[in-house]
């Protein structure tokens, strides 16, 4: 906001009252409630692709190292 002696009062008033509508603008909400909130959160996180599901070999690893295991253990005892 540029203050100046030479305009009138009233226009730095007008002056005033624009900027603080402006300023309030900065706060404003774009959503209206916290549903449409989560809903864009949930779309914007899916274009990341953070909700797909990722394969992953550690689970089926350890199952085979595990059978593996067991059947040695019973090799060994029998």
């Amino acid at each position: 906001m540029r203050i100046s002696r030479n305009h009138a009062p009233k226009a730095l008033l007008l002056a005033l009252e624009a900027d603080a509508a402006s300023a309030r603008g900065g706060f404003a909400c774009l959503f209206s409630s916290s549903d449409e909130y989560e809903a864009a959160l949930i779309m914007a996180r899916r274009a990341r692709g953070y909700y797909q599901r990722r394969h992953n070999a550690w689970p089926v690893v350890a199952l085979i190292a595990c059978a593996i295991a067991i059947v040695g253990a019973v090799l060994l005892a029998g």
